[in-house]
């Protein structure tokens, strides 16, 4: 009864995922949909208005656009079952993904940057109408975009990229608007150069956070949400647990955290050694959330005196002197 139920868990469980995933794939490619032609647009425009800004923004966008596919494409080889030399899987590929997304927001920031340079130092008649129209039909489509994408970000590296960029391009599309504004009314040249530095700003903001999570991962370090310290004092409050060492603590991806450590405990019996080890599994799950532990215990080894009749029982310094003296 207790195999059958736990079967019919598992399969639930993984038909869930497999629902989860056809989800999160439909989000992306309607997403994907959305900023391809939002693109194309706003380039087209940003290029006859002459606005810095929106062709900061549409090479924003063609950003999003790339780290999307590259979404898509981690998420497929991520679900490849683990095979050969892969014995973990694919689940890296996403961080991978995520950290080039991280470097891409950086990549456009420093681009942005030096375009609104030359831009301050040459500067050019600027149509703040059109520009006005593309930006808010940006901000849009963005806000569309992190309706779709927020839900399923908890617990996807790569997609909380993604996310990233779409709320870089937002703050982008207010910025763009604000300079619109200025442009069209004031004809304040200067300030569709002051929201470029911004909106490049803002993007290497948010790519640092992307940037550092992904190579913590790839150095494998412990979570932020685990201290490994406090996970061996927690090993050690259980009875029968006498030393911990070896602890290793790393992730495989976000939501795939790996334990392993050598413990010497003190049971005389295998089925001591077995309940208690169920029981230290069952902890470490449950409270820091780590989905694989691997665990070697090994038994104290306790000397016993062996008894000696008493008249062999003599001291040997005592032994020696009368030796000496005879």
């Amino acid at each position: 009864m207790l195999s059958l139920r736990w079967d019919e868990c598992r399969c639930e469980n993984t038909f869930t995922k497999v629902v989860i995933n056809q989800q999160k794939y439909k989000i992306i490619w309607i997403t994907l949909g959305l900023l391809v032609c939002f693109f194309v647009a706003e380039w087209s425009v940003g290029l006859w208005s002459k606005s810095l800004s929106l062709q900061a923004d549409a090479g924003h966008m063609l950003s999003d656009i790339t780290a999307l596919l590259i979404s898509l494409f981690a998420s497929f080889l991520a679900r490849q079952p683990a095979k050969s030399q892969a014995t973990f899987g694919h689940q890296r590929i996403e961080v991978l993904a995520a950290l080039l997304n991280g470097l891409g927001l950086l990549a456009i920031a420093s681009f942005i940057t030096w375009e609104a340079i030359g831009r301050w130092q040459h500067p050019t008649t600027i149509l703040g109408l059109p520009m006005l129209g593309i930006a808010v039909l940006g901000l849009i489509v963005n806000l569309l975009n992190i309706t779709l994408l927020h839900p399923h970000t908890h617990d996807d590296l790569n997609l909380r990229g993604a996310l990233l960029h779409v709320i870089a391009d937002t703050a982008s599309s207010v910025g763009v608007i604000i300079a619109a504004l200025a442009v069209h009314l004031w004809d304040w040249w200067w300030a569709d150069v002051v929201i470029s530095l911004v909106v490049a700003t803002f993007t290497a903001l948010s790519a640092f956070p992307l940037v550092q999570e992904s190579l913590k991962i790839f150095l494998e370090y412990a979570p932020e949400s685990i201290d490994p310290d406090e996970v061996e004092i927690s090993l050690k409050s259980f009875p029968g647990v006498d030393q911990v060492e070896k602890l290793h603590i790393w992730a495989i991806s976000l939501n795939q955290v790996m334990l392993c450590a050598d413990l010497t405990v003190k049971c005389t019996t295998a089925q001591e050694r077995d309940r208690l080890l169920n029981k230290l599994q069952t902890h470490l799950q449950k409270t820091f959330k780590i989905t694989e532990v691997t665990l070697q215990l090994t038994s104290c080894k306790v000397t016993s005196k062996i008894s000696i009749h008493p008249l062999l029982n003599q001291d040997i310094a005592l032994m020696l002197s009368a030796n000496k003296t005879h």
